[in-house]
């Protein structure tokens, strides 16, 4: 029977595409090589925790069933993947124990199941969708395997004459003709749910470990009388990790994909290599960013819009026709309005800026509302927490802001108003009024001679 593989020619049917199947994603390891208290699958790819990835790609394929398997105490794991169900691997005694947990959330589900891993994030739609696809014939278990570079020790696959797979077989207990086999378990499974417990139920643990391995599937089903398959995929999408070298080479592969789906979006990257993306970072046609640039989680950029270099946003908006950089730096909240010009080392949160803004130097604007044409001098500070309490301080439009004032929030500043240089503004100021808050200016003419003469060296 032949099996199918990842070409081109293979394709979904609209059957196939509609068939049911439910998703088991195993992440009860917590990574011993990270060398981290974080579960390995919690730290961040991209400005999302790394199973965060996979469960998007199948939440896109619309699962009729979910659920991950998380270890005992792994509180933070579960409160990340909701809504997805977890349940619980009490011990850890091997893959196939994991998947023997998710037993009750899968009661009565006859269709495909598939078995993914949580720290495997760039497993592609495409890929998920083959496997599913060979399921759908005669194969009651489908592995997805890979050509590795460094074949190293993974466990190989072995291909029948007719094409179906035959046996797993781990590295160590691999002969030599074996090990010359280049196609590779992944560990990635597609499961007939009818199947799945009872060949389960029937895995061993008479080994070193003492654990029980999914890949004994494979044979137990092939006892059974049942035909077994696989498909291939890519090296890249399949990297496992499990280390901090590993969640370096995932973050590299992610961040090339999102610059360039930047680029094909129609956004120009000056230097692409040195710009970093989260994985929601939306931006629009014909902007332009410049190098150094990092995007946290939750910024949206509109049309027309140029970011300069070495500038850093998260949970952010900037709409069409701004400016923002050099050396910027937008906090979450910080909502940049059309036509704004944010200059260098000016830091925004939680703050609105209307049409036409000008905040060009030096400044801190947090938690305030500035209307449109205001012009925020260089030096500006909103002083919007009293060591308790955070504050607003509202700027009406067309107002001027002088250079090195401290506005206390709460605050009013209303239309057209003007706040001269140096000022400290601990009250609201009437539109179209002038604010002056310094001290008065004292000159005494010739007394800088007589300072200095005080301070020459005694003979």
């Amino acid at each position: 029977m032949a099996v199918l593989r990842d070409h081109p020619n293979v394709k979904l049917t609209k059957e196939m595409s509609e068939m049911p199947f439910a998703a088991v994603v195993l992440a009860a390891g917590m990574g011993t090589r990270m060398n981290s208290r974080i579960p390995k699958v919690l730290h961040p790819l991209a400005g999302q925790p790394v199973i965060r990835h996979l469960l998007a790609t199948l939440d896109g394929l619309a699962p009729a069933a979910g659920v991950v398997v998380v270890g005992p105490d792994m509180e933070a794991v579960a409160e990340a993947v909701a809504p997805w169900r977890t349940v619980t691997q009490t011990q850890r005694l091997g893959t196939g124990d994991a998947v023997k947990a998710a037993r009750d959330a899968l009661e009565g589900f006859g269709g495909t199941v598939l078995i993914l891993y949580g720290d495997s994030p760039l497993v592609s739609a495409d890929i998920v969708q083959r496997m599913l696809a060979a399921r759908q014939g005669e194969q009651a278990v489908v592995v997805l395997g890979f050509r590795p570079q460094d074949t190293a020790a993974y466990g190989r696959l072995i291909v029948a004459a007719d094409g179906s797979l035959e046996a797993i077989v781990e590295f160590k207990e691999a002969d030599e003709a074996q090990r010359e086999i280049t196609l590779c378990n992944s560990g990635f499974m597609a499961v007939d749910g009818q199947w799945l417990f009872t060949l389960l139920d029937k895995i061993g643990n008479d080994n070193a470990k003492g654990e029980y391995y999914l890949t004994d599937l494979v044979a137990l089903a092939r006892g059974e009388g049942l035909t077994c398959g696989f498909v291939e995929g890519a090296e890249a999408e399949l990297l496992g990790i499990d280390s901090r070298a590993d969640l370096a080479a995932a973050e590299q592969l992610v961040q090339q994909g999102l610059r360039d789906r930047a680029m094909a979006g129609g956004a120009t990257l000056i230097d692409p290599g040195t710009v970093w993306f989260s994985h929601d970072t939306q931006l629009g046609r014909d902007v332009v960013v410049h190098p150094n640039v990092v995007f946290g989680p939750g910024v949206t950029i509109a049309d027309d819009v140029e970011i300069k270099a070495f500038s850093h946003l998260e949970g952010t908006t900037v709409a069409s026709g701004a400016a923002v950089g050099p050396f910027v730096r937008l906090r979450p909240g910080a909502q940049i309005g059309p036509r704004s010009k944010v200059g260098n080392f000016v830091e925004i949160k939680n703050a609105v800026l209307g049409d036409g803004v000008k905040a060009g130097h030096l400044s801190y604007l947090g938690d305030g509302d500035i209307g449109a044409g205001t012009n925020i001098g260089a030096g500006t500070i909103f002083c919007n927490y009293d060591g308790y309490d955070k504050a607003r301080t509202t700027i009406g439009e067309g107002a001027f802001i002088g250079s090195n004032s401290a506005l206390v929030a709460p605050v009013t500043i209303g239309d057209g108003a003007i706040v001269g240089a140096g000022s400290t503004v601990t009250g609201d100021v009437p539109a179209n009024a002038l604010a002056l808050g310094r001290g008065r200016q004292v000159v005494k003419e010739g007394r800088a001679t007589v300072f200095r003469a005080g301070k020459k060296p005694k003979e």
